[in-house]
């Protein structure tokens, strides 16, 4: 059997964390077996779908890497299909019209709420009905008696009985056939072997099995990934974080990191955390998804980007970092010295807003110098060693951290002071806080002309603060 998988997402919306998992986890199967991943947008819905959220969508696939085999295929182009379908359906007896009109519709549905009955369509125009005049929609003839079993590669076989689902509508009034038609019609001619999808599609599977039987084709594999919910054990939402891909991206987090985590909320392999995608699409099963829904932690999403942000070849986070140093007006001409800068922040940051931020001193941004710093660092008893450094630094040719290194050590061990006692005030002279690389990094960075200005009106600020006490 060759393996086919898709995604399809309506294009009403943003693409979202709950859409990538279920879109990464097609990825990952279709690639570790060898087969084909189908992207195709479900935009049926014409009032409420836009080009804006198709770009949107198509941006975050790009962005994610999820490279799709096949697509994308845009349900409004194939709409002659799925009428001929809907024909194959009416010719075979699997299909009727329906001629109930909404008023009828509704006080069936307040009926049958009173009577605490579960609302639903009951049958009226099921037989009878041909030679009647009107408006109609199309519906399904679902079996009444019996039941349905979906086999299901996670959660074993569900039992959905047949008096629980009703006649559903395959097109509506003005002929537009609706999602459950479509997506079973798309599946069957694209020929998909699996369908991953969210387990609050369980409910629609049972009806889409019935629509396949009625057009005598090949059932596919079914697997019914777990649903997100927040920390607090709710339905995911915007406040928990389900905000667009895009947004992710523009918040500094890696695709690969993303990816890697989204990938481990509901999955899992013993107990390793960080994947390459090569490693994910060889160790993926269907088998080892959870059943249980998986709780999306932003905390330690922001974790895991900052093991790819340790752990990736220097130049790809280079390239990932540049739109954040450029946004914040940092100028990265010079590569070289920026990809020591973006090495130097790696191990200091969780997210790529956080190192272009935090990299402002070595270009040539200075906002001054941080006043609980100061009050902590940059005290009377510094200035000596201080103007030392400065007259040593303006002397020295090979601005190295090697060389910076050894003049920092050595002025300490003169006055026999520790390293830390006269780097810390140094680093904040010269970058305006407490926190930096090494200084020997920090001063090469910063760069001769910038350490020298900087540590000058540091100096002055002391005398001033000595002066006025």
């Amino acid at each position: 059997m060759t393996i086919a998988t898709r995604f399809p997402p309506s294009p009403t919306g943003d693409l979202h964390i709950g859409s990538v998992r279920t879109a990464l986890y097609n990825y990952l199967f279709a690639r570790q077996q060898g087969g084909r991943f189908v992207f195709r947008f479900e935009d049926t819905d014409r009032v409420r779908s836009t080009e804006q959220a198709v770009q949107n969508i198509l941006a975050g696939m790009s962005w994610l890497g999820l490279d799709y085999d096949e697509g994308p295929h845009y349900q409004t182009a194939r709409f002659t299909r799925y009428e001929e379908k809907i024909a194959e359906l009416k010719q075979s007896g699997h299909a009727y019209k329906c001629y109930c009109t909404k008023q009828r519709l509704d006080a069936l549905r307040e009926e049958q709420i009173a009577s605490q009955l579960t609302p639903k369509y009951d049958g009226h125009c099921r037989n009878g009905q041909e030679g009647k005049s009107g408006s109609f929609v199309m519906r399904l003839k679902t079996p009444v008696d019996g039941h349905v079993i979906v086999q299901d590669e996670i959660r074993g076989d569900v039992k959905i009985e047949n008096s629980q689902l009703d006649d559903l509508i395959i097109a509506r009034s003005d002929g537009t056939p609706t999602y459950h038609l479509t997506v079973v019609v798309d599946d069957i001619d694209m020929d998909i072997s699996h369908v991953i999808r969210g387990d609050d599609h369980l409910n629609n599977t049972a009806r889409q099995i019935h629509i396949i039987d009625a057009l005598n084709a090949k059932m596919p594999t079914y697997a019914h990934i777990p649903m997100i919910n927040g920390t607090d054990g709710k339905r995911l939402s915007k406040r928990h974080g389900a905000v667009s891909v895009l947004e992710y991206r523009d918040n500094g987090i890696l695709p690969e990191a993303l990816l890697n985590y989204l990938a481990r909320l509901g999955w899992s392999h013993g107990d390793q955390e960080i994947f390459s995608m090569d490693e994910m699409c060889e160790l993926f099963s269907l088998r080892a998804v959870n059943k249980s829904a998986a709780a999306f932690d932003p905390d330690k999403l922001l974790w895991v980007n900052q093991q790819y942000i340790q752990s990736m070849e220097i130049e790809q986070l280079a390239s990932y970092a540049a739109p954040f140093f450029l946004a914040i007006g940092l100028d990265i001409e010079e590569h070289e010295k920026f990809v020591a800068v973006v090495d130097a922040q790696r191990t200091r940051v969780k997210d790529l807003i956080e190192m272009a931020e935090k990299s402002a001193a070595f270009f040539g941004r200075f906002s001054g110098h941080e006043e609980a710093a100061v009050k902590k660092h940059l005290r009377g008893v510094i200035a000596e060693p201080l103007q030392a450094l400065r007259e040593r630094l303006s002397e020295l040719e090979d601005w190295t951290p090697n060389k910076l290194q050894a003049i920092v050590q050595q002025v300490a061990e003169e006055r026999e002071l520790k390293l830390g006692k006269i780097a810390q005030p140094l680093r904040v002279a010269v970058t305006g806080g407490s926190a930096s690389p090494g200084i020997e990094v920090t001063l090469w960075l910063v760069g001769r002309e910038q350490c020298l200005e900087r540590l000058d009106i540091a100096l002055q600020l002391i005398r001033d603060r000595v002066s006025s006490a």
